[in-house]
């Protein structure tokens, strides 16, 4: 999704995530390619249970390498992950990439210090003193908005709101500048005040840092708000992609129409009932055949020749753009314009 001419820093290749269970091997991510450049946010965007959090995980090197099977390439700067050493991932972790992730009561420990746990990722990768990682914790603590920041230092997460401490996990994040930020619905446990806080936080660090930015989430309204491009995944796969307003504006997949018919608009009519997506998403355990969201869709009868359940929709990109649907361009624009008569009425 980036320019020919321009070197993506961040390149996923035909991702292949596979986990070993008692029950047999879940495919969790299912070749899955992406590109992404400075200065730019990815939103990946899909259900529980789509693939999201492992890829990033993946891209971390964040799994557990005796039980999982990975295929497929992850550049970074042209550097490939997949192969990499853990000593090497380490390196990397918090000093080139970092991660945000969605329960920070759950990622801080209780048992240390906010400015401690700031400071040390610090000290890791610089080798700097105590007290040269406690200024460099009270200056980030300030730049993400944590009132009278050198005094907060000094406290425990628990004596934070949700809000500060996502703060303070983005400080974490961003202590050592890294060039790629991977935000794991980030905002989920927010109210909406604090949420769109944090959003124009992250915006405002991307812009002074230039920072990569992957942000997972579940909500195409979020996705609005701070995304350039837009991957949809639905089992493991991407069954859609483009920038945001090709995406949200004219999305070209049934799964990203139920998506966006799930959610309340705020510019049409209040009385507009909702249209949740039927049934659930689908075992990666024993997924099924063709395209994977064809038990739920409204539209797989359209195609005739019965390839929905049968044969898995190729995902054809020009530009950036594309959807892995049987159906055709017309069918699409057609079907989506009914969809869209439906629901503001």
């Amino acid at each position: 999704m980036t320019s020919t001419d321009q070197q993506p820093f961040l390149s996923v290749r035909d991702l292949k995530v596979h986990f070993s269970t008692e029950d047999g091997v879940v495919k969790a991510v299912d070749g899955l390619t992406f590109d992404l450049a400075k200065g730019k946010t990815l939103g990946i965007v899909g259900e529980s249970g789509s693939g999201k959090s492992v890829t990033n995980l993946t891209i971390l090197g964040l799994h557990d390498r005796e039980r999982t099977a990975i295929d497929g390439e992850i550049l970074l700067d042209g550097k490939e992950l997949l192969t990499a050493s853990e000593r090497e991932l380490e390196r990397l972790r918090g000093n080139k990439m970092s991660m945000i992730f969605q329960d920070a009561l759950a990622s801080l420990s209780p048992y240390h210090t906010i400015g401690r746990q700031i400071g040390e990722t610090y000290r890791k990768h610089t080798g700097a003193s105590k007290k040269e990682a406690r200024a460099r914790a009270i200056e980030m603590l300030r730049r993400v908005g944590i009132p009278q920041p050198d005094v907060r230092v000094d406290d425990y997460p628990h004596q934070f709101s949700g809000g500060m401490r996502q703060r303070a996990m983005i400080a974490m994040a961003l202590v050592c500048d890294p060039e790629l930020l991977i935000a794991d619905e980030p905002t989920t446990a927010l109210d909406v005040t604090v949420q769109a806080q944090i959003m124009d936080l992250l915006k405002d660090l991307q812009q002074e840092f230039g920072t990569a930015i992957i942000f997972i989430t579940h909500d195409l309204g979020v996705i609005a708000d701070i995304a350039d491009d837009v991957l949809v995944m639905y089992g493991g796969r991407c069954v859609e992609r483009g920038t945001k307003k090709e995406v949200l504006r004219a999305p070209q997949h049934p799964y990203t129409w139920g998506l966006l018919g799930s959610m309340p608009s705020l510019d049409g009519p209040v009385d507009v009932p909702l249209s949740p997506i039927p049934g659930s998403p689908p075992s990666l355990l024993n997924p099924p055949s063709g395209c994977r969201f064809h038990p739920r869709c409204a539209f797989a009868e359209k195609v005739t020749d019965g390839r929905c359940s049968s044969e898995q929709p190729l995902l054809q990109v020009t530009d950036g753009r594309g959807a892995a649907c049987h159906l055709t361009a017309d069918q699409r624009r057609d079907f989506f314009a009914d969809h869209t008569a439906t629901r503001s009425h």
